[in-house]
């Protein structure tokens, strides 16, 4: 600020840096004023279709998202999406992060099939440029069961949710948080089939991983207690 015109892009990069470490700390009003200053800044500096600004467009994205403001957040990640598509090979793995992103606002929105379209779309793209146990493949597998569990077609959800468990076992240790997700997950669509005895099993060994990787307190434990109660 003391060195460099207001206007400068390094201030943008500054700005959308600090955007996201409010983020990650839940503090999105925060967030999202640091990262609109970096889009009006890029906006001034760069050419419409520039990739920094597929970046703050989609980092606004995600904010607006975790806020509830899902048509925004929507509008958001296609312009990004939308600039990525310009500038990128078809089968880019960032074009396959923008149709994450605009696959989750959809689940949000509770517009199951087209959040499915969105998430198969990131698949497809992954399936063509990644080797096959890639730990990536684990997060869109996860996010279609998640999908699948909202529309209620359980088997295909733990179908997902299966290969996501198989994924992360084989490139995280025995013991990390991520895995207990896999196993919340699986569990609740047990829960959901009525399968108790299953979904018991998978509940206490996400319990069991919280307990050996989180502090004591820690609320994802408190998560897993009402799951297996």
């Amino acid at each position: 600020r003391e060195t460099l015109p207001e206007s400068h892009p390094e201030l943008a990069s500054s700005y959308n840096s600090i955007g996201e470490m409010y983020q990650n700390i839940g503090e999105y009003s925060t967030a999202l004023s640091y990262c609109e200053k970096s889009l009006q800044i890029r906006q001034q500096t760069h050419p419409e279709n520039h990739r920094d600004l597929a970046i703050s467009y989609n980092n606004i994205g995600e904010i607006c998202s975790n806020m509830g403001e899902y048509a925004k957040a929507l509008s958001y990640h296609e312009k990004s999406l939308n600039i990525r598509q310009e500038f990128l090979p078809e089968n880019h793995q960032d074009l396959a992060i923008s149709y994450n992103n605009i696959g989750e606002v959809y689940k949000r929105m509770g517009e199951y099939a087209k959040a499915l379209s969105s998430h198969e779309k990131a698949l497809d793209i992954k399936e063509k440029v990644l080797p096959e146990n890639h730990p990536s493949f684990g997060i869109t597998y996860s996010n279609i069961g998640s999908v699948y569990d909202g529309m209620g077609e359980y088997s295909k959800a733990l179908s997902c949710y299966e290969k996501d468990l198989k994924i992360t076992k084989t490139s995280l240790p025995e013991n990390h948080p991520d895995l207990a997700v896999s196993y919340n997950n699986i569990g609740l669509v047990y829960y959901n089939m009525k399968e108790y005895s299953k979904a018991l099993f998978n509940n206490e060994m996400a319990l069991s991983i919280q307990q050996k990787s989180l502090p004591e307190n820690h609320p994802h434990i408190a998560t897993s207690y009402n799951n297996v109660a």
